[in-house]
């Protein structure tokens, strides 16, 4: 579990595919200063487990399922990437509870300034859109955001300075592949209607 609070902004170093399976290999001193293995760490939204680790990188194995429902395969060396541990039962939940389970991914359409703010506009499958509502929570890549606003086949969220500041999305062109994962709450929600309604 994590609360959509990004620590700090790593690096790819490698993705590496072999027979046997696909290894990411990212560099994050301050999450990996207390690293064990079967840790969990969030990269851009993906809960992953710490199969190697050395003083400032970190090492995930990388499951199929994975590699489709995620933009992760698409990564590169150097590319800038959200990092959050796992939270403890002594964290402040500034953000929200995320799972690191990814529902899909979007494409990025947009980034324009508001002020000193950033405007992103984000499309999503409509299996994931029927999830999002204007000021629930979304997560981004990892990131807890506010939605700005929803329609048919987007959605918006408003990044403040100081945000923009703390994650990856703020450098993606459009077109780019972004992680979502809904609301837990949206979907439970969800469940016991239908269930209700049989």
């Amino acid at each position: 579990m994590f609360t959509g609070l990004i620590e700090e902004i790593g690096e790819v170093v490698s993705l590496d595919t072999r027979d046997e399976g696909t290894d990411l290999t990212v560099r994050g001193p301050l999450v990996v200063s207390d690293a064990k293995l079967g840790d969990s760490i969030a990269v851009e939204g993906v809960c992953l487990t710490v199969t190697d680790f050395t003083e400032d990188t970190a090492t995930f194995g990388l499951a199929p399922e994975t590699l489709r429902r995620t933009g992760l395969g698409s990564l590169k060396e150097g590319d800038p990437v959200n990092l959050e541990r796992a939270l403890l039962p002594t964290t402040r939940l500034g953000g929200h509870y995320v799972q690191g389970h990814v529902d899909g991914t979007g494409r990025l359409r947009s980034i324009e300034e508001d002020g000193d703010a950033l405007w992103v506009t984000i499309e999503a499958q409509r299996e994931l859109l029927r999830y999002i509502v204007e000021k629930a929570y979304i997560t981004v890549d990892g990131a807890s955001l506010t939605v700005t606003a929803v329609d048919e086949e987007t959605f918006s969220v408003m990044l403040v300075r100081h945000t923009q500041a703390l994650i990856t999305l703020p450098t993606k062109k459009p077109g780019a592949a972004i992680n979502l994962e809904a609301d837990i709450m949206a979907k439970f929600a969800e469940k016991i209607l239908k269930e209700q309604s049989r």
